[in-house]
């Protein structure tokens, strides 16, 4: 390992040797012995104090059935990057503030508008996103060059999650108290939508709390019918109650779901997906109605807090959501269904992403499960439980 060799500008060097072969399910020593390297040579080139020669990255991407790109790139010039666009596109002709993060192989670029309204304003910016990555594309393709602001190093430890707890946000904070630790940003979306954003590889972590209308078993049959033959670990954040969210006083005198199809009450309902309109569809198709019977039952908003907000606010009735947005906002509520929060993440991540393994370590902390409960209506008794490790 002569001194030309050294890592001295890794800044530039985007080093994917160890996720690669932790997905293949590699130990050094097979590497190794696959490739003709050293098993030295590799764990000095995963820990970036070896810059491997041309000889050195063709064999090992040779080995792992790969190109070499997908192993080493020169992904940075200077302080900039490219990254594939993620929550839709922008149109601004400025720069736009974005988030951005590793996600296996993946570098995402993230809106930081996309996070909604609130957090446009709260949350710093890893980055302006400037055009378009290469000659021909536009930002609506997806490829998108982004002029950091930010440490690169700080960027790859950042854990994405989508989901649509508020707490999410309060494990940020926590996190961010950590010496060294990376840091999290929460993309509120529901259910659904967050699987499915797992399976595009755009986020760490999906919150899920979807409860089987047959067997009464919180999300691991859903887990189990759409992640099928994915390595996946489940993990519990918390458990709660769902029900109605009605104004102080319950004015419309709102006792059950059948009570929304009377004459002179409007919902607001979430999106297609989410937890929330999934409880609503099951207890309504229990009471023999349909959305239809509904008022409001189309209007969809995209979070606990827009519902509540929305609720407080007199432009709805009643809505689903859970105690502890209620009483943020000086809502009655009404529970429905006891439900279990949890968190599902690829299995490599929990070995080979540093922060993933700082944010469930921290949220285990009774620091933080203390301060959840005091937000009401959270039951952190089971917090950091694997419900299922392994291929579902």
């Amino acid at each position: 390992m002569g001194s030309q060799h050294q890592a001295e500008s890794l800044s530039h060097f985007e080093n994917r040797l160890k996720t690669v072969r932790g997905q293949q399910g590699l130990s050094r020593g097979e590497l190794a012995k696959r490739s003709g390297v050293t098993r030295q040579a590799i764990y000095a080139i995963e820990g970036n104090q070896y810059l491997p020669t041309t000889m050195v990255a063709l064999r090992l991407a040779s080995a792992l059935g790969c190109r070499v790109e997908d192993l080493f790139s020169l992904g940075s010039i200077g302080n900039a990057l490219e990254g594939d666009l993620i929550g839709g596109t922008v149109q601004p002709a400025g720069p736009v503030r974005v988030k951005v993060a590793r996600v296996g192989e993946r570098t995402v670029v993230l809106p930081v508008a996309s996070l909604g309204e609130t957090l446009n304003f709260s949350v710093g910016a890893d980055g302006l996103l400037m055009g378009a990555g290469k000659p021909g594309h536009s930002r609506k393709s997806g490829r998108v060059r982004v002029q950091l602001l930010r440490d690169r190093r700080e960027i790859e430890s950042q854990v994405l999650i989508a989901g649509c707890d508020p707490a999410l946000y309060l494990a940020g904070d926590h996190l961010r108290r950590r010496p060294a630790a990376g840091m999290l940003v929460g993309w509120s979306m529901g259910s659904a939508a967050a699987i499915e954003a797992l399976k595009r590889r755009d986020v760490h972590v999906a919150g899920l709390h979807l409860v089987d209308s047959r067997t009464g078993e919180s999300n691991m049959p859903y887990v189990r019918r759409n992640l099928k033959g994915q390595d996946v670990t489940v993990v519990t954040f918390a458990s709660w109650q769902q029900g109605l969210m009605v104004n102080k006083g319950n004015p419309k005198r709102v006792r059950g779901v059948e009570d929304l199809a009377r004459k002179g009450v409007t919902i607001i309902n979430r999106e297609a997906g989410a937890g929330a309109r999934v409880l609503l569809d099951q207890k309504l198709g229990a009471a023999g109605l349909t959305g239809r019977q509904v008022r409001g039952y189309q209007q969809a908003a995209g979070s606990h807090l827009d519902v509540a907000r929305l609720i407080a606010e007199g432009r709805a009735d009643a809505g689903i959501g859970t105690p502890s947005v209620a009483r943020l906002r000086g809502l009655d509520f009404i529970a429905l269904q006891a439900e279990r929060y949890d968190l599902v993440i690829p299995t490599p991540y929990l070995s080979l992403h540093r922060g993933v393994a700082d944010f469930l370590d921290m949220m285990t902390s009774r620091t933080f499960r203390a301060e959840v409960e005091a937000l009401g209506g959270y039951d952190m008794r089971e917090t950091g439980k694997v419900q299922v490790a392994g291929n579902t």
